[in-house]
Order: structure tokens, then C-alpha cells, then sequence
């Protein structure tokens, strides 16, 4: 049948929000134990839940932990490396009483391991010889600022963990070595981020587990040091950005040496802990995910020759790398393939998909394919994005019609997008809403130089770029000008903020937990981000002047277009009192406004009905303001000072 004519922003599609927040299940840390292959799922449907799932060898798939666990820690606010296996023994952190939990077997019951109290716990490894656990804890019961360092538990006695490492400000990945007899670890001190400056640390096991003759690898506060892990044969590899990429090296015999250089990124920024893009297939070979402009690619290193097979495979995000002798498992996805657990055989270079994040159940022909863009921005350099047009094969728009755009800042901001599918995009894409996906300055993905293009520019260079981004699609007749919003998250949601305070590009816009007072980030944030302004903006109080300058709560006269906000109530990262004054600086100006708060919602949104109703509520306040007509009836959202509707 030939397409129906319809305005953008009205087409009828298939892609609904009940999709987009029920079907999806985030997959994540990938563990391999002899033949069963560990992960853990994020379930939104089960109010963002995370369970730790096991394959066996024979294919059966099953849950290891029970219903009432929730597989999450809260180290650094973001968690990450919320488990560790080893020959069926299982330890995990437990979100509610943030204990660690143990399960020699899975199906038995699991039993605490660590005191109640305000400990925390994460990035663990078990050292089954010593029946041991290393990780990093961070202590929050004393007064100030929490206190970080390596510990070691004993898996029978359990307790609060016999301190290791101490004295800097944060730790992460300690590792094991083979033979158990090293342990290497990340360190680094404020105001530096991990993608800053970290410091690589080894040094010997005795018997007990205790710590002697620790020793500096690599490092320093201005090289970024990511997954350091023990070759089979005994050397400390480990990715470094020494060269302006993050590339791999190795230490060994008191010397550090390249493995593979190149113009590509084999490393990431380390919100989260349990980060990996490599691992070891044999003590000859790694298995590797690197980056090259927007794209993630498989690669097989010949460690003897130097030298880096790519792997032909149809994913375009590979992340989570984990390997052992014949085998590689590891997460991807494609611009139409959903993320997938996916387990790749070194010797046929044949692939199985272990697990999915859901079924893709939607027709390719409504599904927008991406396209990596660059385009020119201030001061004569070039930025990045991943543009998507209004795809639908049951509609097209009037031939004098041009799509509305809505533009998306990632947090972050030292984050990046993917081409990977992702149905929060494809929602839009589908009803006739371009998409421009912004790597601005700062983004990693792209080199060193890249990424501290925001260094003390946060606010003005990833604006630029949104809005060059805008003017490059607009001149090429691929967006309409006059209906152009901007939406972003937490630091995507202080971009869009400035842009909608600071410049006239855009005609609406949506915050989701965004920060408008950057004064107020700086003295109410967590220890982990408590300095990151440093590097952003500057100094605070010294150059309280800068914070001021560039915070969107004290230039609310300057705004003059619609704003929609969405608010978690138990947010600790950026807390709600920030939306709350941004909301009603806009609704003193008369300006229409809407706001939505979550209750139990933190720093994102994790539950399947607040997903939906925030996808919802956003496309509403869309139609409202650029006058189109939605093929589907939605909840209505309240707009204050809306004087059309």
C-alpha cells in the first residue's frame, strides 16, 4: 500500500512507550565461571530490579538470586561491579541494607556477609585459595565525606573487611593475579575524575592476605589508567591514554611497553565499576572492543606480533568483554539488533546470542538506521553526532513539510551515545520527530584532546555544539528551524537547560533531573562528583563568580520558550530542590511549564510505569507546543501558563 500523507509528529506507530519502558531489560557485567556464563538484568518491570542471571553449559538460563534481592551497590552513587563468581560461590551487594550477600550454590539462600551499618561495597574478585574477597568499601559512618579503600573478607568469618589500601580518595578494580600472589589496583585523589588522572598500584599477597611491598605501575594525575588486569603468564596489562588515545600496555619486568597503538579508543570513562573492553583469550591473544568516530568494533590482538585482527560482526556496541580459553562472551547491539548478551567462538568466528534486553518485535521499516555526522562548531573545529530522520514505511510527510528535531544531550557530560537501538529514539523517529544525538566536546569516544575540549567550558562548548549541530541539519534542509526542542538527562539535562536560558536556538525543551544551580551541584552532590566542577568550571569558592555566571536558575529573565521537567523525589545526585526553583522561575515569567516528580525515582528512572509516563508526558507537551495532532490519545500533562490549550 502506498504511504499515507500526514504532518511529522502525527504519524501512528508501533513503537509505544509500554515498549520502550516494559520490554526493555538492561543487561550488564558479564561473568564467566568455568561453563557457566553470569549476568545481571535490570528489569524495569520489576521496578528497575537487578538480578544476577546464570547459564549453564546445556543452554538452561536462570535466576541465581531471589526476588526479594535487588544485585545493586551505591559506591559512588552509580554502583557498578555489583558481584563476583568463582567455581559456584556467589557474593553480591544488596541495594536495600547495602550489606554483601553470599551463595555458595545457586538456588541456596543467601546469608549476610558484612555487618549492618553504613558500609557499602563494590568490584569485588574471590580468591578461592585464601577464601577471600578483595573490593573496594567506602564508609559512610562517620561525620564528612565518606572514606574509600581496598579491603579484603574473610567469605566464612563475613565482617566489615580488613583494610589494604588506604589514604587516597578513591579506589577501584582491584585484581588478582593467576597465581594469587599480586594484587593490582586504580587509585586517584581529588578534584580528579578517573578519566582525569588515576594512578596504577600492585603489590604482594602473603598467605593471610595481607598486603606487602606495594609498588607504582602507571599513571599520574594527568593520564587516565582504566581495567588493569593479569595476563595468563603473570604481566600487568592495562589501558592507558598516555598518547592521547586510550590504548593498551603492559608492565612488565619494571617497564611499561605498548601492545597495539593506534588512533582508537580502547578504554572508557569509569562511572561505573567492573568496566571492561578486553580480556584475555590465551596468554597469546586478547579479545578487544575499541572505538573508532561514533562506532565500536571487535578485534583479535596477536600479543608476540603486535598486531590487530578486526573481527567481521554485525554489531556496531560491544562492551563487557570477558574471555577464557575457546570461548569469548560479551554485550552488543546493532543499529537494529537490541542489546544481547552474544558469545563468540575464536576459532570458527561463529556467534550465539545468550540473552536478550528484549525481542525485537517491530518491522525494520519503522526503524530510523543512524548516521554519524560531522559537523563545524565554534572556533574553527569539528563536532560529532548521530543523526536519525523520521522513519516510518506506513507514512510520509507533505512535500513542503520539514520534520521537527529534537536534539539529545547525554550526561555525563564525559560520557557518549551509540548507534546501538534503542526504541527511545525509534519512539520519535516513528511519529515523524527527527533525532540529533550529540557528541559534543568533552565526549569520549573521540581521543584525549576530544574529551578535554569542556575542561572549565562546561556549559558553553557541548551548547556550541547542539546548537552548530542544529544549524548544519537545518541549512541541509533535513529539520524544520522553527520546531527545534532540546532534551537531556542530569548533565545532558544542564545543557539543555543553558541552551534554553542562553541562546534562541530552540523553541521548547525538556530537563530530566537536570542541574540549573551549579553552585548548589558543587556543595550538595556526592564525593565522587564533589570536585568534578573543579575541572568543569573551576574552583569553588574561588571562582564562585564562573558558577553564577553560568547557572540557568539566575537567568531565568533571558528564557522565553516552553519547558517541560522531570524530577526523581529521592535523587541524591542532583536533588529535587533545583527543578523546584527552575520551575518556578519559569512560571513566575509566564512561560508555559510543566513539572512531574517521581516518587522512590533517584537519579534516572528505573521503574516501567514512570518510563512510560515520562515518554508520554514529553511527546504531549511537544504536540502542544509545535501544533501537531498525536495519532494516539495520551495522559494529558498539566502545562501552566498555557494560554493556547
Amino acid at each position: 500500500m502506498p504511504a499515507k500523507i500526514a504532518p511529522y509528529g502525527s504519524w501512528k506507530s508501533p513503537i509505544t512507550a509500554d515498549l520502550v519502558a516494559g520490554a526493555e531489560v538492561g543487561l550488564e557485567q558479564i561473568r564467566l565461571d568455568g561453563d557457566d556464563t553470569y549476568w545481571i538484568e535490570r528489569r524495569a518491570l520489576e521496578g528497575g530490579r537487578k538480578t544476577i542471571v546464570r547459564r549453564s553449559a546445556h543452554g538452561q538460563v536462570m535466576d541465581v538470586t531471589p526476588l526479594s534481592f535487588n544485585s545493586r551497590t551505591r559506591v559512588h552513587e552509580y554502583g557498578g561491579g555489583d558481584y563476583a563468581v568463582s567455581k559456584g560461590t556467589i557474593v553480591f551487594a544488596n541495594f536495600a541494607d547495602q550489606r554483601l550477600y553470599i551463595m555458595r550454590k545457586a538456588g541456596l539462600a543467601p546469608r549476610p556477609l558484612t555487618p549492618v551499618g553504613d558500609l557499602r561495597y563494590a568490584d569485588g574478585v574471590i580468591d578461592g585459595g585464601r577464601n577471600l574477597l578483595f573490593c573496594v568499601r567506602e564508609d559512610h559512618t562517620a561525620q564528612g565525606e565518606a572514606i574509600n579503600t581496598v579491603v579484603s573478607l574473610d567469605l566464612k568469618q563475613g565482617g566489615a573487611g580488613n583494610v589494604l589500601v588506604s589514604g587516597n580518595d578513591f579506589y577501584s578494580s582491584p585484581r588478582l593475579s593467576r597465581d594469587g600472589a599480586r594484587l593490582a589496583w586504580l587509585t586517584w585523589n581529588h578534584p580528579n575524575m578517573p578519566w582525569d588522572g588515576t594512578e596504577l598500584w600492585f603489590g604482594e599477597l602473603d598467605e593471610d592476605g595481607s598486603l606487602k611491598n606495594k609498588v607504582p605501575a602507571a599513571g599520574g594525575a594527568n593520564e587516565s589508567i582504566f581495567q588493569p588486569e593479569w595476563s595468563p603468564d603473570g604481566a600487568l596489562y592495562f589501558v592507558s591514554d598516555r598518547s592521547g588515545w586510550w590504548n593498551l600496555y603492559r608492565w612488565q619486568r619494571n617497564k611499561v611497553e605498548p601492545v597495539c597503538p593506534m588512533e582508537a579508543e580502547f578504554g572508557e570513562p569509569q562511572w561505573v565499576f567492573g568496566g571492561s573492553l578486553y580480556a584475555f583469550e590465551s596468554a597469546e591473544r586478547i579479545i578487544c572492543s575499541y572505538s573508532r568516530e561514533g562506532r565500536c568494533y571487535l578485534g583479535r590482538i596477536d600479543i608476540g606480533r603486535r598486531a590487530l585482527e578486526p573481527v567481521e560482526i554485525p554489531y556496531s556496541a560491544i562492551s563487557r568483554v570477558q574471555a577464557a580459553e575457546g570461548r569469548v562472551v560479551f554485550i552488543a547491539a546493532s543499529p537494529t539488533e537490541r542489546t544481547a548478551i552474544v558469545a563468540w567462538d575464536p576459532d570458527t568466528s561463529g556467534y550465539q546470542v545468550l540473552g536478550r534486553s528484549g525481542e525485537s518485535t517491530v518491522d525494520f521499516g519503522y526503524l530510523a538506521v543512524p548516521r554519524s555526522i560531522e559537523f563545524p562548531t565554534t572556533g574553527g573545529l569539528t563536532a560529532h553526532g548521530i543523526f536519525y530522520a523520521p522513519t516510518n514505511c506506513d507514512f510520509a510527510a507533505p512535500a513542503d513539510e520539514r520534520p521537527p528535531l529534537l536534539v539529545m544531550s547525554h550526561g555525563g557530560p564525559t560520557s557518549a551515545t551509540s548507534t546501538s537501538l534503542r526504541y527511545a529514539i525509534q519512539y520519535w523517529t516513528s511519529r515523524g520527530i527527527a533525532v540529533l544525538d550529540v557528541n559534543y566536546g568533552g565526549s569520549s569516544g573521540y581521543g584525549r584532546e576530544y574529551r578535554d575540549r569542556l575542561k572549565g567550558r562546561w556549559g558553553i562548548v557541548d551548547v556550541d555544539d547542539c546548537v552548530n549541530g542544529v544549524r548544519f541539519l537545518v541549512e541541509r534542509g533535513e529539520a524544520d528551524g522553527s520546531r527545534v526542542a532540546i532534551r537531556g538527562g542530569s548533565a545532558g539535562g544542564y545543557t539543555t537547560l543553558c541552551a534554553l536560558t542562553f541562546r534562541d536556538t530552540f523553541k521548547a525543551g525538556a530537563s530530566h533531573y537536570g542541574i540549573s544551580d551549579l553552585e548548589a551541584l558543587a556543595r550538595d552532590t556526592h564525593k565522587f562528583e564533589s570536585r568534578y566542577l573543579d575541572s568543569l568550571i573551576g574552583p569553588y569558592p574561588a571562582r564562585r563568580d564562573l558558577y553564577v555566571e553560568r547557572s540557568p536558575i539566575h537567568f531565568t529573565e533571558r528564557l522565553a520558550c516552553p519547558m517541560i521537567i522531570f524530577q526523581g523525589l529521592e535523587d541524591k545526585v542532583v536533588p529535587p530542590n533545583q527543578a523546584e526553583k527552575m520551575v518556578e522561575a519559569v512560571r513566575s515569567k509566564g512561560l508555559p511549564v510543566a513539572y512531574l516528580t517521581f516518587e522512590g525515582e533517584q537519579h534516572g528512572f528505573r521503574k516501567a510505569e514512570n518510563i512510560k509516563r515520562v515518554l508520554e508526558a514529553e511527546l504531549y507537551f511537544y504536540a502542544k507546543v509545535f501544533g501537531f495532532e498525536l495519532a494516539d490519545p495520551v495522559e494529558p500533562v498539566r502545562i501552566d501558563n498555557d494560554q493556547k490549550h
